[in-house]
């Protein structure tokens, strides 16, 4: 009966039955198949929901959902277009550098094709870049801010691993950085194939957009200068960072309109976090009541049978990471598959740091990577293409993309540089 039951979860999951309803409903069946009160369920919740950390989530989600409302994508993307524009390949560049941007705000690769695909694609086209190429770039490029922060992910990641979420964002820079510089050049190779328009350097133009843009650049840099420096915890910068935007897109800019859209645009954010709490809260009460009943003992038990080494151990993971990437998205990947690796990899010497970079690179190849990469379906949505014509468009990429990861798996000093100070 237990074994039909779990069947019936997975089928009401294929089916699109809420994944908290799923999880719930999984960890109840668990706790009684294991013989274990379910009590250990709330227990679970209300550890949770009680951390310092995840006062940041809700702030930061509700910093991206402003920044998107008040017109930050356009602004980025005129500043970026102005300082790169003359080089090879300085569109592409530009969309590279908009999109990671965006990204590691908005905490959501969807909400950046939407916001800036539209914006992006039919200028990259106009200017010479081929279709496929475009396509495959914005398609991609969705992704490329989840290792810097303040991204959602690395912080559900620290959460969730018990992790200093401080060196988990050190730990990103580095390699989101150099797949950063590795599609940079593609762009400038493919740039310079095609003689696409180059812009010619304007000082006045690029004073006028960085005046124009001026805020939004400041922001990051307030971040990684208040975090790293010490002078603010992750939660004071998440409320600093809220406050800022307010300030930026209201007062400032005046984007938004305080008595008529700051209402609705926090009921957005209240939903995005709320939904993802519910499955945070289920997720980690049903993967607790795995390793009370042994499951990653059993499972490092079986691996040991067939891996011998580190190396080898890291090669089957990122398999299993890629397959689990292009399957689930990150947030539940993280929730649920992380408790579950983290024995494993601190059995064959993988530091829990450089296993979230490791984890999170394999998820952001799996965000473009069917059967359910949702960059794919996004991008289909938006641009009116079917899904197999983007996967092609993605290869190029995606083979950069691999090749990136070996380097970060391979090379953890990409990883924990800041170690070594």
């Amino acid at each position: 009966m237990i074994g039909v039951a779990a069947l019936l979860l997975v089928i009401l999951a294929l089916v699109g039955v809420p994944l908290f309803v799923v999880l719930g409903a999984g960890g109840l069946l668990a706790s009684h198949a294991a013989d274990i009160s379910p009590d250990i369920l709330i227990i679970e919740m209300n550890r949770l929901a009680t951390s310092p950390n995840m006062i940041a989530i809700p702030l930061f989600t509700f910093a991206g959902v402003l920044m998107s409302s008040g017109g930050a994508p356009e602004r980025l993307v005129n500043f970026y277009r102005a300082a790169l524009g003359w080089m090879p390949g300085g569109l592409a560049i530009v969309t590279i550098g908009a999109c990671a941007f965006f990204t590691s705000y908005s905490g959501a690769s969807g909400v950046t094709i939407l916001a800036l695909g539209g914006l992006l694609y039919p200028i990259l086209v106009g200017e010479g870049y081929r279709e496929k190429f475009s396509l495959g770039l914005l398609t991609t490029s969705g992704s490329l801010g989840l290792l810097f922060p303040p991204s959602l992910a690395i912080l559900i990641y620290g959460i969730v691993a018990g992790v200093n979420i401080e060196q988990m964002f050190l730990s990103g820079i580095v390699p989101g950085a150099l797949l950063m510089i590795l599609l940079a050049i593609y762009s400038m190779i493919h740039g310079q194939q095609r003689h696409v328009i180059k812009h010619e350097f304007d000082l006045n133009t690029l004073m006028s957009t960085t005046r124009v843009a001026l805020w939004d650049i400041f922001l990051p840099i307030g971040i990684v200068v208040g975090i790293f420096g010490g002078f603010v915890s992750i939660m004071e910068a998440a409320a600093a960072t809220a406050a800022y935007v307010i300030f930026v897109e209201v007062l400032v800019h005046k984007k938004i309109n305080l008595k008529t859209e700051f209402f609705g645009l926090l009921v957005e954010s209240s939903v995005l976090f709320g939904s993802l709490l519910a499955i945070l809260l289920v997720a980690l009460g049903l993967t607790n009541l795995m390793i009370d009943a042994q499951l990653p003992m059993q499972m490092l038990d079986l691996l040991e049978e067939h891996i011998t080494s580190p190396l080898e151990f890291l090669l089957l993971l990122n398999l299993f990471l890629l397959v689990v990437g292009a399957m689930m998205d990150i947030f539940s990947a993280i929730i649920v598959v992380v408790p579950l690796i983290l024995p494993l990899a601190s059995r064959y010497g993988v530091d829990p740091v450089h296993l979230g970079v490791i984890f999170l690179a394999n998820l952001e190849i799996g965000y473009s990577t069917p059967p359910v990469g949702i960059n794919l379906f996004i991008a289909s949505q938006r641009f009116g293409k079917p899904i197999v014509t983007l996967f092609k468009a993605t290869l190029p990429f995606l083979l950069l993309m691999l090749i990136w990861l070996m380097m970060v798996t391979y090379i953890p000093e990409l990883s924990l540089w800041w170690r070594n100070e």
